[in-house]
């Protein structure tokens, strides 16, 4: 944890052919080899129906919904992004992180799927104030890709749960509970 900052966990949420990859530091080989693997079709996801069971569901959790637990079991790879503490502000020592995520989504074998860019917070604070500090961060993300990394917009969609769906259900406040996933929806248009 940094001194003005707070840790985030950004899970690669992918679907691998088989097995289940562990929270690991990565290379840029690594993480493009991971990523790589999601190559399988993605379940197909309704966003807009993601968002008003998030929204219709603040402070009750959505992991069970349906829209939901289709995401919650697919494989997840943690690499870890720094934010300012309650802010959307990424800590400039995590921009190679998400340059590393970028030249993964810049691979051949996947420059032409979309993913969703999901952001989560621990419990800390009221539900809806971190449901909506989520969606930032989410947002924050995906702009550092699409800006910065020139990452094509079309292929990212943000979408923020704040504190619904923990990593550690047994402590809500956590700080493995603050991350991003990102999670491949497949094939982009």
């Amino acid at each position: 944890m940094t001194i003005h900052g707070f840790r985030y966990c950004l899970t690669l949420a992918l679907l691998l052919a088989a097995g289940t990859a562990g929270a690991q530091q990565l290379s840029d080989k690594q993480l493009i080899a991971s990523l790589g693997q999601a190559a399988q079709a993605a379940p197909i996801v309704d966003v807009g129906l993601l968002v008003q069971e998030v929204n219709a569901n603040v402070g009750k959790g959505v992991a069970t919904l349906p829209n939901w637990s289709q995401l919650a079991n697919l494989a997840q790879l943690a690499v870890e992004i720094d934010f300012e503490n309650d802010s959307t502000a990424i800590e400039p020592a995590s921009y190679r992180t998400i340059g590393l995520i970028a030249d993964a989504l810049h691979d051949p074998r996947l420059r032409h799927y979309k993913f969703l860019v999901v952001g989560h917070t621990n419990a800390t604070g009221k539900a809806e104030h971190n449901l909506e500090l989520s969606m930032k961060r989410a947002d924050a993300i995906m702009v550092a890709l699409t800006t910065t990394f020139s990452v094509p917009a079309n292929h990212l969609i943000a979408i923020g749960v704040g504190q619904e769906m923990p990593l550690d259900a047994t402590n809500p406040k956590a700080a493995a509970n603050r991350r991003v996933q990102l999670i491949n929806l497949g094939l982009a248009n």
